[in-house]
């Protein structure tokens, strides 16, 4: 086995050690909003239209588009917690266009519809952009495309099989060193079109305002217990069960992200795979100078284990990714937030990658669960004679996702026939994961294989090309 830049070209023990020495260990999105009166929880029986469970992008942007098609339906919010503080308030704030998990994911899954697919990715991203400026989005919205780096020779080979045009370049070391100064860059391909970078908790935050002002009505500290239509008729709804009330909703969308679904048939479409991420202090204009990122772009490696990062509005550079944690079970616990040697690892590897900047320090380390499916990006669905919509299994790309889905949801919920609802990808499901044991086996051996094949030129071993053959997967 061979190794990588990360063991090669390690940096001095105590070079992480004073960076992380003052750490907080909490969401820095989370932190930097301006302090929230919140929303009531709620305390009594309802009757509404629209009933909304989860108070992340998804169900915000269901929220805010449902309101738009119909201001006159009544439209009720339900967070187990307070809005935007799981996934959407501690994701790296890329906002990416692919609604597949990457062109070639893409391709291998449904490669009759990956041209439409990729349009309207693209398209998206658009129209989430238009929403910024015409909702008053306050989240810190830059349109800066992203670069896929090679810090492998290997990889080199892979950029330059990729294709290339007016919205992604190819750059080779000295070009892309030009961009962003890092000694680890062997080439890129800058994609200017297909990411936007924005503050995850801004966003959050402002689409609840938005749906709040448009009428939505926002419940927190709520959580849903059961779904109950024993009784109903399809045209009657469903009861949303909670502690302190029920909401009897003639629709129902479900938004809960990584959570355990209200709906058995979901249970095993996802897992929780813990994702570890570092925040620096703000760099000075001296250290700004010496890593020379003027135009901002979000960045990302090619291992399999991958890393991301990019600048905050006060030139922060957030650090994340390469580890990614299942534990048994499947369960989502805050305790499994605090992994010490995923921190030091991401700061070693923050320091290979920008030795120049020796003496900064981390601000701020949390992690999250992010709710992985089987072929890498989400899923939809009905349910309870299309009474319930749903969709889940984002994979770490659904800050712009969640969008379009919310729009699939609601044609759904509405029965309408159209271009979404039609896809392949929308009508299809994954795979499930096996039920433990075989669940943390299949990962722990996928993991295992997939750290083989970073060391090993990127091949991929029987294992991997076994599971690419049956369209199954598990990614960093």
């Amino acid at each position: 086995m061979g190794t990588t830049i990360f063991e090669r070209a390690r940096p001095a023990a105590s070079v992480i050690a004073g960076a992380l020495a003052a750490t907080c260990s909490a969401p820095f999105w989370l932190d930097d909003v301006s302090p929230q009166t919140g929303y009531p929880r709620l305390t009594a029986d309802l009757d509404c239209d629209l009933a909304i469970v989860g108070g992340g992008y998804l169900g915000l942007w269901t929220a805010v588009r449902a309101k738009q098609r119909d201001p006159g339906a009544r439209v009720v919010l339900l967070e187990g917690r307070t809005i935007g503080w799981a996934a959407s308030g501690r994701n790296g704030g890329f906002c990416e266009a692919s609604l597949t998990h990457g062109e070639e994911n893409g391709q291998r899954r449904w490669p009759k519809e990956i041209a439409r697919l990729t349009e309207l990715g693209l398209e998206n991203l658009d129209e989430i952009e238009r929403a910024v400026a015409e909702l008053g989005l306050d989240c810190d919205f830059e349109r800066t495309g992203a670069i896929d780096l090679a810090i492998e020779e290997h990889q080199v080979d892979w950029l330059r099989e990729e294709p290339t045009g007016t919205d992604s370049v190819f750059l080779d070391a000295a070009e892309l060193r030009a961009e962003v100064g890092s000694p680890t860059y062997l080439a890129g391909i800058w994609h200017k079109r297909s990411n936007a970078l924005v503050h995850p908790g801004k966003l959050a935050t402002e689409l609840a305002r938005v749906a709040t002002e448009l009428g939505v009505e926002i419940f927190e500290h709520t959580p849903v217990q059961h779904l109950d239509t024993q009784g109903l008729s399809p045209a009657q709804g469903t009861r949303l069960r909670t502690a302190s009330g029920v909401v009897r909703a003639q629709k129902t969308a479900l938004a809960t992200n990584v959570f355990p679904s209200l709906l058995a048939r979901n249970r095993l479409s996802t897992v929780p795979v813990y994702d570890y991420v570092l925040m620096t202090e703000p760099l000075s204009p001296d250290q700004l100078a010496a890593i020379n990122w003027q135009n901002r772009q979000g960045l990302s490696d090619l291992a399999n284990q991958f890393h991301y990062y990019r600048l905050s509005a006060d030139n922060r550079i957030l650090f994340g990714g390469y580890d990614a944690i299942y534990h048994y079970g499947a369960r989502v616990r805050s305790g499994y937030e605090n992994r010490p040697e995923s921190f030091q690892r991401l700061a070693s590897h923050f320091f290979t990658t920008f030795p120049q900047l020796a003496g900064l320090r981390f601000s701020h380390q949390w992690a999250g669960a992010i709710d992985t499916s089987t072929q890498f990006c989400a899923f939809f669905g009905t349910a309870r004679g299309g009474r319930i919509s749903y969709a889940a299994g984002f994979t770490g790309l659904g800050v712009a996702a969640t969008h379009f889905a919310a729009l699939v949801m609601l044609d759904q919920l509405a029965g309408l026939q159209t271009e979404r609802t039609q896809l392949e990808m929308v009508r299809g499901r994954p795979l499930p994961f096996p039920p433990e044991p075989l669940a943390s086996m299949g990962i722990q051996t996928t993991r295992w294989s997939l750290d083989r094949a970073d060391h090993n030129r990127g091949r991929r071993n029987a294992i991997l090309k076994t599971l690419d053959a049956l369209g199954l997967g598990f990614d960093s």
